[in-house]
C-alpha cells in the first residue's frame, strides 16, 4: 500500500528578513509539496498565531513544523519557543530553529528549550535550498508526529 501525501499539510516560518523569506519559499516550494506556508515576521505574530483565541492551537490544526529564527523583532525567537513549550497545546510541536547565529550560546539556549533542531543559514542559495530540501523531507515526509497532545496518565 502506498502513503497518500498530507494534502493540509502547514509550516509555520517565523523570519523577518525578507530575502531569507522568499528563498524559504521558493526552495520548499521547489521541493516539498506544502499546501501552505504560514509568514509570521516576528516573534509576537507568530504567537498569536499559534495561541490566540482563534489561533492554530485552539482550531486543533497546529503546523507540522516551526522553522524559527532567533533574531527577530518584538520578541527572540529563544522566547517564542520557550513559550511554545509552556504551552500544553503547542508543547510538542516540532520547532526548527532556522538562524544565521553561529553562537554557541544561542546553540546551548536553544537546545535547553529542547528545540527539535539547530541549522545554521547558508549564505549561498544553492547550499540553502539544498538545507531546505533536506528539512522539508525530514519534517514533512519521514518525520511522525503526534496529532494532539496525549492524555494524562494516572
Amino acid at each position: 500500500m502506498s502513503e497518500v501525501a498530507d494534502p493540509l499539510i502547514e509550516v509555520l516560518l517565523v523570519e523577518d528578513t525578507p530575502e531569507d523569506v522568499e528563498l524559504t519559499l521558493e526552495a520548499l516550494g521547489e521541493y516539498i509539496p506544502v499546501s501552505r506556508i504560514r509568514v509570521a515576521r516576528d516573534g509576537l505574530e507568530a504567537l498569536e498565531y499559534l495561541h490566540s483565541e482563534g489561533g492554530a492551537a485552539a482550531r486543533g490544526n497546529l503546523p507540522r513544523v516551526v522553522l524559527l529564527d532567533i533574531k527577530l523583532p518584538k520578541l527572540d525567537g529563544l522566547e517564542v519557543l520557550e513559550r511554545i513549550r509552556k504551552n500544553p497545546q503547542t508543547k510538542m510541536l516540532p520547532v526548527v530553529l532556522l538562524t544565521s547565529s553561529a553562537e554557541q550560546s544561542d546553540i546551548h539556549h536553544g537546545y535547553r528549550l529542547h528545540a527539535n533542531s539547530y541549522i545554521m543559514k547558508p549564505v549561498q542559495f544553492n547550499e540553502f535550498a539544498t538545507v531546505l530540501k533536506e528539512i522539508g523531507v525530514y519534517w514533512l515526509s519521514r518525520n511522525r508526529a503526534p496529532t494532539r497532545p496525549a492524555s494524562r496518565q494516572p
